[in-house]
């Protein structure tokens, strides 16, 4: 189906939308780095969702939130996963785009102008950050890049896009396109499962490259190689079923 869609005049609202879990070390930070990031003269909001930590994210966000009312904090009744954290951060949001930023320092604020660019001049109705389109990134783990090239491959098998970096954590959407979507993946599935289904609805998706500073295991990292399993499951449930 094709879209037709606001143009960028009526774009006044940056909601950036934050999972969260036992990320005490870094959480405020972050929200620092997105609270002084260049959004193009969009008002910002963001937006929070703590899945339920044990460690204090949650009264560190309680205290941001007070001292600020741009920043919104909901708290999940138990750990679920960053799908069900998105899930909810997109029902909560209220802007005209929506951008994911994850809690750590892997992914740079300052690149914002980079990928609000092409919605907001009308080229494009979601951005995704390519961690391999050549901008810098920190040397880690060989494994992990080979998994995520296979997983990128058979999710643009599935769904006949190009992409170079599915799994990426920079994803961009106009709301009218994630708001409407009924997503499933509890989990790090959330990338491949939303990656089919707007691939369905024919959006205009662009890659912008971005810099990438990975954690290490030792440094808080958390996906392992269960949720590459459970993303080659979403790559071929999403692509034929649901």
């Amino acid at each position: 189906m094709n879209l037709t869609l606001q143009t960028n005049s009526n774009m006044e609202m940056l909601s950036v939308v934050i999972p969260a879990y036992n990320e005490e070390n870094y959480i405020e930070h972050v929200i620092q780095r997105v609270q002084t990031a260049h959004t193009l003269g969009m008002k910002l909001e963001i937006v929070v969702v703590n899945d339920c930590s044990r460690d204090q994210t949650g009264q560190i966000l309680e205290t941001l939130a007070r001292q600020n009312q741009a920043i919104r904090v909901f708290h999940q009744p138990q750990n679920m996963g960053k799908g069900a954290a998105l899930r909810r951060g997109f029902a909560e949001a209220a802007g005209d785009i929506i951008l994911i930023q994850d809690a750590d320092l892997e992914y740079d604020p300052a690149e914002y102008p980079d990928l609000l660019g092409p919605i907001l001049d009308g080229r494009a109705d979601v951005v995704y950050g390519s961690r391999f389109l050549g901008a810098p990134h920190r040397v880690l783990y060989y494994w992990h890049y080979v998994a995520n090239n296979i997983l990128t491959m058979l999710s643009n098998m599935t769904t006949n896009l190009n992409l170079s970096d599915m799994e990426t954590g920079y994803k961009v959407f106009r709301s009218e396109i994630i708001k409407p979507l009924k997503l499933r993946s509890n989990r790090f599935g959330f990338e491949p499962e939303v990656t089919a289904k707007i691939a369905r609805l024919n959006c205009r998706i662009y890659e912008i490259p971005i810099s990438y500073s990975g954690r290490s295991y030792a440094e808080g990292k958390k996906i392992g190689w269960k949720d590459g399993i459970q993303a080659l499951y979403c790559i071929l449930r999403y692509a034929w079923f649901d």
